[in-house]
Formats: C-alpha cells, sequence, structure tokens
C-alpha cells in the first residue's frame, strides 16, 4: 500500500515535458506578437504611401494631366503636384519623424501615360528602412531584403 501511494505523488517525466513544451509555444508566440513598434509604423507608412501614388498614378491618367510626387525637405509631408486644386490627397505622415527620399530624381513622375519608368522611394523612420519601388508596369510595392542590393 506504501508503494501504491508513492506513485501518485509528483509528476510524471512525460506530463513535465508537456508542460515545458506549452510553455515554450506561448512564449513563442507572445514573441512574435510582440512587433517593433517603429517597424509596425513604418510598413503602415509604406502600404499608405503605396496606395497614394496608385490612386495618383490613376487620377493622373483618368484626367490626362503629368502628376508628380514629392517628400518636402523643410517640413514633415509631401505633396502631389500637377493635380487640379478640386482633388484632396493627403500631404502628411501619420508619424511625423517619417522622412522619403526620391531614389535618383528630385520627385516621383506618376503620369499621364501608363507606362512610366522604374523608380524607387526610400521611407525612413529612426533606423528602420522601406524602399518602395515599381518597374513602371506594376504598381508601387515595398521590396523585400534582396531587392535591396544594388
Amino acid at each position: 500500500m506504501a508503494h501504491a501511494q508513492r506513485r501518485h505523488l509528483g509528476f510524471t517525466l512525460l506530463e513535465l515535458m508537456v508542460v515545458v513544451a506549452l510553455l515554450a509555444v506561448v512564449v513563442g508566440m507572445a514573441s512574435l506578437s510582440l512587433r517593433d513598434s517603429a517597424a509596425a509604423r513604418l510598413d503602415e507608412e509604406a502600404v499608405r504611401l503605396a496606395a497614394l501614388l496608385e490612386g495618383a498614378r490613376a487620377r493622373s491618367r483618368a484626367m490626362g494631366v503629368e502628376v508628380d510626387w514629392q517628400p518636402l525637405s523643410d517640413q514633415p509631408g509631401f505633396r502631389f503636384m500637377g493635380l487640379p486644386d478640386s482633388v484632396h490627397l493627403p500631404d502628411r505622415w501619420l508619424d511625423e519623424d517619417t522622412h522619403a527620399e526620391v531614389i535618383g530624381a528630385p520627385s516621383l513622375v506618376l503620369g499621364p501615360e501608363p507606362v512610366i519608368g522604374a523608380q524607387r522611394v526610400v521611407l525612413s523612420l529612426g533606423e528602420r528602412r522601406v524602399v518602395l519601388a515599381t518597374d513602371g508596369l506594376g504598381a508601387f510595392a515595398p521590396q523585400t531584403e534582396p531587392e535591396l542590393a544594388p
């Protein structure tokens, strides 16, 4: 009888391994959900800017007017040039610390031609960087790491 009582004291090795495995899964999920807020804000800025550029590009083709996009150097924000005053597009970043630089030109040319030249713009927030690019046929989209290499 004493032997039967000892068997029920404590945990078995299998039970301990299951608990450790569950803890590992929970910790892994928690670490994935805790993303760097600067990276998340910059990704949000990149997606928003890509949508704004494509919207302005479509308006440029529909209206038959040349539209350019230029980041402002003296204040946070950007501007769309060439659209009529009746078209109001955002001109501020979601985060005032966001900066942009067009690679190889002072501004992006968005149309009115359906095929534009290949263009790139670098968004930065602190130490983080995201490159939005188009090959001239497709939409502006964030580039992945291998595509960033020269």
